[in-house]
Parts: C-alpha cells; structure tokens; sequence
C-alpha cells in the first residue's frame, strides 16, 4: 500500500492512563469508525498512584487497563515510561517523546492542553508541541538505536479539555470546536470503567467519589455548549509552521 493509500493515522498521548479515555476517546472511537488507525499513548505507566501496590505492580495493572480500554476499539496502547510527577522539560525528554511520534507517524496528534491543574499535563502538552516540530527535522537525532523515520511533515496538532474545562485559578478555558459524540458516548464510559485502579486510588488519596460522574458531567457540559448531548472539546495548535487547516473535523466528516 503507498503512503497515499493508507489510512489516517492518529496519535492520541497524554500524560496518564485514563486522561485521553476521559477528554477524546469518544472522538477516537468516530475516528475507527471512519476508517482511522488508532495510537493511544501515554507518558507514565501511574506509577505512583497507589497506596496498595508497589509502583512495579500498579504500573503492570495500569498498563493492562490502558491496553484493555485501547482495545475497545482496536486502538494500539504505547507507554513511554516516564514517572508519574516527573515529567519534565528537557532535551533528553524532548528527544524521547519526538522518537515516539516518529514512531506512531501520525496526520493527526491529540494532546493535553497548555495549561491544566497538574505539571505532568502541562509538560506533556509542551513536549508533544516539540515534537511534532521535530519529527520532520532531519538533523534532530533521538539518539536511540535504529531510530524511526522522519515524519514527511509537521503533524495537525490539537488540545483537549482542560480537566473541568479550566485554568489553575478556575477560570473556564474555552474551546475552538466540539465534536458531538453522543453516538460514541457509550464506548467513552466504557473504557474510562475499565481504570479501575484509579478510581480506587482517588477515592483513597482525595476523597473523590465521583469518577465515573465527573465523565458524565464534563461530557454533557461542553455537548450543551455545542447543542448535542454529549461533547469533546478541542483547541487547534495553529501557530507558525504548524498546519492551519482544520484535518480533524475533515476526517470525522469522512473526508481525507
């Protein structure tokens, strides 16, 4: 099959297992549906995200959850294996998370926002940002052994939400666009049930009970905004030289 031939691919990483299940994967599961190739990645395995388990063993069962919300809908689960709280901005990071991408070869990356209640999502965003700058560049050498290819060219980059669709002080961050996932809605809630392990950690560690809610509300949130019932919102990275044209909601159309 030549490159013009196969089809879109998409690269969805986020700092933590379960992030990209609560901001896009119901977007994701429109864009399997539309014929795209899935990559779901993410920076940590939530090493350290129990009270219960060593970080060897939550690492291992986090893994298996992000693999088996991923295979929901025949999606590839990667961990890059940074350690949850730190995730930082550096070249050896920077040269890590451009060897993924050249890796996944994506036309389109979905990331976590600029700016979020935690460090690790906001180095994530940063790092992804760089990345899919360098992933064309020739002389940006990952320094690994037998190395991915370049990409052809900078990727279409975009954010998603913000974790209650705000900004550290609580100051709502809006969105360019929202795709209507009402018909995906169902897949969302199932992936994010299969963390599990999180869910029993947050209740432990900040006494939130409310997990599989907190999808439900901020879903139904940005799908009211949109006139839909259930919502994911995204930004467009769309300065210099990243690409401007609007290849996410094309594909979801079922366009190329």
């Amino acid at each position: 099959m030549s490159a013009e031939d196969a089809p879109p691919r998409i690269l969805a990483i986020h700092a933590h297992p379960d992030d990209v299940e609560l901001q896009c994967f119901g977007t994701l599961a429109l864009l399997r549906r539309r014929g795209c190739e899935v990559t779901i990645a993410t920076m940590t395995p939530g090493d350290k995200g129990s009270d219960e388990h060593s970080r060897a063993e939550i690492s291992e069962i986090r893994r298996g959850e992000g693999k088996a919300a991923a295979d929901l809908i025949g999606a590839e689960y990667v961990c890059l294996e940074f350690s949850d709280l730190e995730i930082v901005v550096d070249n050896l990071s920077r040269r890590r998370v451009t060897e993924a991408v050249r890796r996944a070869r994506p036309d389109v990356v979905l990331t976590a926002p600029p700016v979020d209640y935690m460090s690790d999502h906001e180095a994530t965003s940063r790092l992804v940002r760089d990345a899919c700058f360098a992933a064309p560049a020739k002389n940006f050498d990952t320094e690994v052994p037998d190395p991915a290819p370049l990409l052809p060219r900078i990727p279409h980059l975009y954010y998603v939400d913000a974790v209650e669709h705000a900004d550290l002080f609580g100051n709502p961050i809006p969105c360019d666009f929202v795709v209507d996932v009402g018909a995906t809605y169902e897949l969302k809630w199932q992936s994010f049930a299969c963390h599990e392990s999180q869910r029993a950690w947050l209740l432990k560690q900040h006494g939130m009970d409310d997990y599989m809610n907190a999808l439900e509300k901020w879903t139904r949130k940005r799908g009211e905004e949109a006139g839909c019932e259930f919502g994911e919102g995204f930004r467009q990275h769309v300065g210099h030289p990243y690409p401007h044209d609007n290849r996410l909601l094309d594909l979801l159309a079922g366009g190329e």
